[in-house]
């Protein structure tokens, strides 16, 4: 299956390449495609006080940037491998008549996806940031899955593998941020900064999957 989807996005790769300076296909971040959030800036403070994270956890985030910045491609690669070797994740890309991966919609996601690692990096938790993760949620929830990249995959992703995502992202991320020559302290730290932050991503993700009064 690792080989399948490497061959359909390899199949698409021109259809959806982007220009240097062009923001990925779908990529809506700070626009005014993406609907406020209804959850708040001082929620999301008692969110991160929740989970102790601190102005430390943004000074390393920021510290990861430069590291991770021109090792995005390799990063996706490995990350898109696991996804590829798991049957219960790739269903999700798949084509929800053949179970077939749909390789245009892997290609897409996988060029936000990029962007994704360099706007957690640039922990810029600000208004447009919370707005845009409301959007995340969104689209993995049946209100939006599919419609932005018109996708005939499965209809939604299941809530319990977006938390569970963090440990095999944040894991595998850890070598990379070893690889410019970080003290081994700052490496744990700028992991330990990443651990924290995906988490709360996948949790403000969970939003739209909740009735009113539940999140």
């Amino acid at each position: 299956m690792k080989n399948i989807i490497i061959l359909a996005i390899a199949t698409f790769s021109m259809t959806v390449s982007q220009a240097q300076n062009q923001k990925p296909s779908g990529y809506t971040s700070g626009t005014r495609q993406v609907s406020k959030s209804p959850f708040t800036l001082d929620e999301l403070k008692l969110l991160e006080e929740s989970m102790l994270f601190t102005n430390e956890d943004v000074k390393y985030l920021k510290m990861s940037h430069d590291i991770l910045k021109d090792q995005t491609d390799e990063i996706l690669d490995v990350w898109y491998g696991f996804v590829g070797s798991t049957p219960q994740l790739v269903y999700f890309f798949g084509n929800k008549t053949t179970g077939k991966p749909e390789g245009e919609y892997l290609a897409k996601v996988r060029a936000r996806f990029k962007m994704w690692i360099l706007d957690t990096s640039e922990a810029n938790y600000n208004q447009d940031w919370l707005n845009y993760q409301y959007e995340i949620g969104l689209r993995h929830y049946k209100t939006k899955k599919n419609k932005t990249d018109n996708a005939t995959a499965v209809p939604i992703i299941n809530y319990r593998y977006i938390p569970a995502l963090t440990i095999p992202v944040t894991t595998t991320l850890k070598p990379f941020l070893a690889k410019k020559g970080a003290s081994a302290s700052d490496v744990d730290k700028m992991y330990n900064a990443w651990v924290k932050s995906v988490l709360m991503q996948s949790i403000l993700w969970g939003q739209p999957y909740m009735k009113k009064g539940e999140f």
